[in-house]
């Protein structure tokens, strides 16, 4: 099993930007953030990468640890760090689950198609985070 945690405010992936190229024709590309985001996640993934990429299928769990809100009660946050108060806000856990798959390609595994298994969920901490763990699916 490879486990790591890219400490930080997680980054949803943001919806992709057009643009013009210089030869007139029309081209999407990540926003800055969601960008730079997968380039730390890639780098911090990089350093718990196996010596070769992973091969054949995978499960995946990922949780999302968001900042707590400033306007939270002393009693709200203490809930919240517990577990039992959780983000229910946008973004969907969906976008973070894509953006996170997309930076451990070709760093933990060749294509995130490998991937049958994706367990996400999203949390309150004092601590923003993502910790990830992946195994390999034994049939």
């Amino acid at each position: 099993m490879i486990s790591f945690t890219v400490l930080g405010e997680p980054v949803a992936q943001g919806r992709p930007r057009a643009g013009k190229s210089k030869k007139g024709k029309t081209i999407l590309y990540d926003p800055k953030k969601s960008k730079d985001f997968k380039q730390y996640v890639g780098l911090v993934a990089s350093q718990h990468a196996p010596s070769e990429l992973l091969e054949g299928p995978l499960n995946v769990r990922v949780k999302v640890y968001k900042p707590l809100l400033k306007n939270f009660s002393k009693k709200r946050t203490a809930e919240a760090e517990a577990g039992l108060y959780r983000p229910v806000t946008k973004p969907d856990v969906d976008n973070y689950a894509k953006g996170i798959k997309d930076a451990l390609n070709k760093v933990i595994w060749n294509d995130d198609s490998q991937v049958v298994e994706f367990t996400i969920s999203k949390w309150y901490s004092s601590k923003p985070r993502i910790e990830v763990e992946i195994s390999e699916v034994v049939v």
